[in-house]
């Protein structure tokens, strides 16, 4: 009898624990929230958002949820559209435990943002006030986040494990495309004693070639020199491990791989715990139970308390990389640091007479150090909200960098709240205060004006071929080109910049950076970018430093207003169209 009510009580207290530890939030990974368009608390967009939330909170507990849902609320100008989705092999109950979670921290996540998304390893929650459901297509390109192992795989065995992992990763591919739910995960075998397993999944309202077209970026993005990767996307996702992550215990905390591939798979560790209790008769029998299962149990459900919070709060072996190239932060940047009060000082603690102008994120002012080197201090705003992710960017990016045509970085300080980049100082300022200014103008001679062109071309050209890296500045505009004393033109601010895998042709982004004007039609309209990006920048500012106008400046011709861009291809066009040139074609 004692025995069978021991028996019970550790079951319902495996039960309960179990219950518990499943009831936790799920796995957070990223979010991303552009403050290009913002609403107010009380507004009707306020509104609709919650009913949106709400509607994919009580969907995600339907008992016909498929795992995928989407809907909107709301009538425009204020129409809100939004989805969900969890991984392919998730019970409903784990989905909608995470879709209600995500409803939820979503709002603190992104607290008055128009557009939010937000990742965790059970489920993927989006919203935005554009129709997002037609946007698919264009979900094509790298905007996502890439995580990896942060264990290597063996040279030895680099060769053939890449291999296997091309082979399974395009193995899931062929079944998730053919599937209603588009997922589907495999595994296959890389040695005698180990095993990859794989996993993809679109968002199934996308059509085959789309999901296709979705996942084959991303399994060309995967890092394969890592013992796991992982890339998620706003309408597909796809991952590898060199352990099982989905199937029978999808939301477990997976255990890190070992660290040779020759070992043993990793297993993960069970404790087992047994009580022995001498059955004994008479009241002190029950007195001695009673006092041997209240510390134990006290004790029990005190481990399972502090093995759940150190499960959560255990560090992941996964690194996330929102921006760049995988491995390199602005620890690895090469450039020196220094130190604040130095700076401080070389500009006369950045009063006004030192100043030089105001970027998109801060001020810019001249410095001179105590050896008498000059150098242009950029002092990047405490209150920028994008201000310390272009910051070290720029300090990437421009480290990497070495040409006569591109502004040199010397170095960065990052001290408490202070972000400051150190660059060489350039004494004839930018473009634009020559260009566009009717007195200075006249300094700019068709000789110097073709020499900058000349030079802006020859920097570009370095940025998209010549350098070890490719390089999409996105933000090529008069302001950010710089003139040294001989007026040779000097490619600036790289806030904003990209860099781009060796066999990357475009990309995609929903956050939408630069300057109108400067920007092309399909960068602007839906964000995708690439290097002729950048020469479509190119081609306005030759446009600008011919004709001394700024594009932006409106233009009346035949009836119609235009910028500078649209005067010059509608004349061009008449031009062709008078001396009946048909192979013209704008």
């Amino acid at each position: 009898m004692l025995s069978a009510f021991c028996s019970i009580f550790l079951l319902v207290l495996l039960a309960s624990s179990r219950s518990y530890a499943q009831q936790q939030d799920p796995n957070y990974i990223y979010h991303v929230c552009p403050n290009t368009t913002t609403y107010s608390k009380n507004s009707t967009y306020s509104y609709n958002l919650r009913t949106l939330l709400s509607s994919l909170s009580s969907n995600s507990r339907s008992s016909s949820t498929t795992g995928f849902y989407s809907t909107a609320a709301g009538q425009s100008p204020d129409l809100v559209f939004g989805l969900f989705l969890c991984q392919g092999d998730l019970r409903p109950e784990v989905c909608g435990n995470c879709v209600v979670f995500a409803a939820s921290d979503t709002l603190k996540q992104c607290p008055e943002e128009k557009v939010g998304l937000i990742w965790y390893d059970e489920c993927m929650l989006r919203y935005a006030d554009r129709n997002i459901f037609l946007e698919s297509s264009f979900q094509n390109g790298t905007n996502g986040i890439l995580m990896w192992n942060t264990q290597f795989v063996p040279l030895n065995q680099s060769d053939r494990f890449r291999d296997v992992v091309f082979s399974l990763m395009n193995k899931c591919v062929n079944e998730a495309v053919n599937s209603s739910r588009k997922f589907a995960v495999s595994q296959s075998n890389f040695t005698s004693s180990r095993t990859l397993y794989g996993m993809v999944q679109c968002i199934p309202d996308l059509t085959s070639e789309d999901c296709f077209n979705c996942l084959q970026q991303t399994i060309r993005s995967l890092p394969t020199d890592k013992l796991g990767g992982r890339l998620l996307m706003p309408s597909c996702n796809s991952r590898y491990e060199v352990y099982q992550f989905y199937g029978e215990t999808p939301t477990g905390e997976p255990q890190p791989p070992q660290p040779q591939l020759d070992s043993a798979p990793p297993r993960r560790n069970i404790i087992t715990i047994c009580i022995s209790l001498n059955t004994g008769k008479g009241r002190g029998s029950h007195v001695t139970i009673i006092a041997v299962l209240v510390p134990i149990t006290v004790i029990f459900l005190l481990l399972v308390a502090v093995f759940i919070f150190c499960a959560k709060k255990k560090k992941r072996t996964y690194e996330t990389e929102p921006l760049a190239e995988a491995g390199e932060d602005i620890t690895t940047a090469g450039s020196l640091q220094f130190d604040f009060k130095a700076i401080e000082a070389a500009t006369d603690k950045f009063s006004e007479t030192n100043k030089l102008g105001q970027g998109g994120f801060g001020q810019v002012y001249k410095g001179t150090f105590p050896s008498g080197i000059q150098v242009a201090v950029k002092r990047l705003s405490k209150t920028s909200g994008q201000g310390e992710r272009e910051f070290e960017n720029e300090v990437v990016v421009v480290a990497k960098l070495q040409h006569r045509n591109l502004v040199r970085l010397l170095g960065f300080c990052l001290t408490g709240e202070e972000k400051i980049l150190i660059y060489e100082f350039v004494p004839n300022k930018s473009l634009d205060y020559f260009l566009f200014d009717t007195t200075m103008q006249n300094q700019l001679d068709w000789t110097i004006r073709y020499k900058i062109i000349k030079g802006i071309a020859r920097g570009i050209v370095y940025l998209h071929q010549d350098s070890r890296l490719t390089i999409i500045h996105r933000d090529l505009k008069a302001g950010n080109i710089l003139l040294d004393a001989d007026m040779n033109p000097k490619v600036a601010d790289f806030g904003m910049a990209r860099i781009f895998g060796m066999d990357q042709t475009e990309a995609n982004t929903k956050r939408i950076v630069g300057t109108y004007g400067y920007m092309s039609p399909e960068y602007a309209m839906y964000g995708q970018f690439s290097m002729k990006s950048d020469v479509y920048s190119f081609g306005v500012l030759v446009l600008e430093i011919i004709s001394g106008k700024k594009n932006s400046s409106l233009y009346q011709i035949h009836g119609s207003t235009g910028n500078l861009v649209t005067y010059v291809s509608i004349h061009v066009h008449s031009y062709f169209a008078l001396n009946n040139d048909q192979s013209f074609d704008y």
